[in-house]
């Protein structure tokens, strides 16, 4: 039914947890952030392809595309890709130069990508997702196992500490992103999955299920699948959320 599938996201939604549980089945995709832009010199050199300096600019896009869906497919027919909302105008912008002359986002996509799922994870709780977010940033750790090792750590350990004026501002820019989406797929006439994060962390075997199902892949056995991420929610994200909502009330 579909070729690939784009996970349409924002930080701190679970998404590490479900592009490895999409590819822990072997038959759909191999999904990251492919077009992160921090990353897309990592990946490049990842590919070796030639630098942008030596091809010129189309050249390293189409590339870097045919590159990132070998990469995306995992050795499976299906390409995943995880998109935060941040990066999906510079992708747009991307494709437009690879495809001149298409009116939308979604004709974009769909010649780059095949018949494209989109995936849309959200968060319901905005404010346990802002200080997720805000506590990854400060201490630099990003995910784990569930055994407790370090997956994901981008900075030397430090300790966290509140700020009710960061956790502010970061519950209205996920807010934002959120709602930038729902106008962006309204005006591509796309009808995402919805997935929340919610659903996804209670119960990952049956989320993961429900994808597979969409598209048209046949699900692993429930028993077999093992999350490879664990939650970092601790006594301190309780209690940054027991301030903050102090602090808010005056």
């Amino acid at each position: 039914m579909f070729d690939a599938y784009i996970i349409c996201g924002t930080p701190r939604t679970g998404s590490t947890l479900l592009c490895k549980l999409l590819e822990s089945t072997g038959r759909s995709g191999a999904p990251h952030s492919f077009y992160r832009r921090q990353d897309v010199a990592e990946w490049a050199e990842e590919w070796k392809l030639p630098g942008r300096d030596t091809m010129g600019e189309l050249a390293f896009n189409l590339a870097y595309l045919d590159a990132a869906i070998m990469a995306g497919k995992g050795g499976t027919d299906i390409f995943g890709l995880r998109l935060m909302r941040e990066n999906l105008d510079e992708l747009s912008a991307i494709l437009d130069q690879v495809y001149p002359g298409l009116v939308s986002d979604a004709a974009r996509f769909e010649n780059a990508f095949g018949r494209v799922l989109y995936i849309h994870l959200s968060r319901e709780n905005k404010l346990a997702q802002a200080i997720s977010l805000v506590k990854a940033e400060q201490t630099g750790l990003w995910h784990v196992a569930p055994d407790g090792t370090e997956i994901e750590r981008v900075a030397p350990p430090a300790k966290p500490q509140y700020d009710f004026r960061r956790i502010s501002g970061e519950v209205a820019e996920l807010e934002a992103y959120d709602a930038a989406w729902n106008t962006w797929f309204e005006r591509q006439d796309i009808t995402p999955l919805r997935l929340g994060y919610e659903s996804l962390s209670a119960d990952p075997a049956a989320t993961l299920a429900g994808i597979c199902k969409a598209l048209g892949v046949t699900p692993p056995n429930m028993a077999d699948v093992k999350p490879g991420v664990a939650k970092l929610a601790d006594a301190t994200s309780l209690d940054w959320m027991r301030r903050y909502r102090l602090d808010a009330a005056g």
